[in-house]
């Protein structure tokens, strides 16, 4: 297969939907011969509600500027499918994705049941990280931990980010479900750095590291003096995180003056990334994102108002986004993403209105092209990674690859 096709081909798998569980991607990276050939690579495994993206890019540019050559897993893409899987920074070539789909496809091909979407992209990963000769991998996992693909291999260190509620339809109702699906990347021998979580996540994820006898260790402040390349309040605990995990990787390698170098140096589009003088890209999509979003924003733009242009998809609680990010909102023009599970503009209306919106303040567009000519001011993307990814395409004047996972 070529590029196109092979990419075809994975899309076309979108349609067995989620299946969590490990069962088909072990037997996966047994056919592929990664089981084997990962052995002795380091591995880091990201879990969390918020902030796993942002903790990966903050560790793998830290081990990269020491020297090691990286791998990195994440999702979803914002533009290109190609973003989900780097080495030292540097995106998978087309080429070697269609050599790496055609050779799944061929294993796979007489498989009952067969592998998902995302289990076929991690295994594509991890091959690639082997043929390469990547030191250290970093794996960002697609939801929950306990049943997601990327726990299929053991991790040198396990990093847990902030727990709230998101895919309760998945995860569970509460934080405390929630916290235990996470918490599910916790394995014997494997330290575990923490948030400061939340005391329901905190309970469920100290009972997990207490009875397999494993460290769980909150990362330490870094110095308020210390800047991010990544910005608002909420970064500052997501780099802390990757610092304690880059230690635990390769202390002997690192400094404090390469760190500070490599904090102020990270990057992560999409995660209120700004782009020339007036517009702002934030995938945030639940409730504790919001209100990150709305604390980065009155952080920097302070007394200002943003003329936010939103989307989502069902099944998030607009009515809990909308009041976190109430305060900031100047005006909000409401635009369809590209996906079949999109929100109307009505609905996204009426919740936004619940939420205490003044509907005077709404408006809606077609799409995306036309919500970004409506009005002046500084411009807020926000509601979904989908939304950002369409406008960092239209941006880089780029195709857009629509994804659901």
């Amino acid at each position: 297969m070529d590029y196109q096709e092979s990419i075809d081909w994975l899309y076309g798998t979108q349609l067995l939907g989620i299946k969590l569980g490990l069962e088909n991607v072990t037997r996966l990276l047994k056919e592929t011969s990664v089981t084997q050939d990962q052995e002795g690579r380091k591995i880091v495994h990201v879990a969390g509600t918020n902030g796993k993206g942002s903790v990966c890019a903050f560790t793998e540019r830290i081990l990269r500027d020491a020297g090691l050559k990286t791998g990195l897993f994440t999702s979803p893409h914002l533009v290109a499918y190609s973003e989900r899987i780097q080495i030292n920074g540097e995106m998978i070539s087309e080429e070697r994705i269609a050599w790496g789909l055609t050779d799944i496809r061929d294993r796979v091909k007489d498989w009952d049941p067969h592998p998902t979407f995302f289990e076929i992209s991690f295994v594509l990963a991890l091959r690639y990280f082997c043929d390469e000769g990547c030191e250290v991998i970093l794996l960002e996992t697609g939801m929950g931990g306990r049943l997601d693909a990327t726990n299929a291999v053991n991790a040198d260190v396990s990093v847990i980010t902030s727990i709230s509620l998101d895919h309760q339809q998945w995860l569970g109702e509460t934080i405390r479900e929630i916290a235990m699906e996470k918490a599910g990347i916790i394995k014997p021998n494997t330290p575990v750095i923490v948030a400061d979580l939340h005391p329901d996540a905190r309970d469920m994820v100290g009972r997990r590291a207490l009875t397999l006898g494993v460290p769980c260790i909150e990362a330490h402040p870094l110095p308020e003096e210390w800047p991010l390349g990544l910005k608002g309040p909420h970064q500052r605990e997501n780099a802390a995180l990757a610092v304690e995990a880059a230690c635990r990787v390769e202390g002997d390698r690192l400094s404090q003056e390469g760190i500070q170098h490599s904090l102020s140096e990270a990057s992560w589009p999409g995660r209120f990334e700004v782009i020339g003088d007036r517009l702002v890209l934030d995938g945030a999509h639940n409730e504790a994102a919001a209100e990150a979003l709305c604390a980065a924003w009155r952080e920097a733009f302070p007394g200002e108002l943003a003329k936010l242009i939103f989307g989502a998809a069902e099944s998030k609680d607009l009515v809990a986004i909308f009041k976190a990010i109430l305060p900031v909102i100047g005006s909000i023009t409401f635009v369809p993403i590209q996906s079949e599970r999109r929100i109307s503009a009505g609905e996204m209306t009426e919740a936004f209105v619940t939420a205490g919106g003044e509907l005077e303040k709404v408006k809606s567009a077609e799409n995306l092209s036309e919500a970004l000519t409506i009005g002046q001011g500084r411009v807020l993307v926000a509601g979904s990674l989908f939304l950002v990814g369409e406008v960092r395409a239209i941006v880089e004047g780029g195709d857009y690859e629509v994804s659901l996972q």
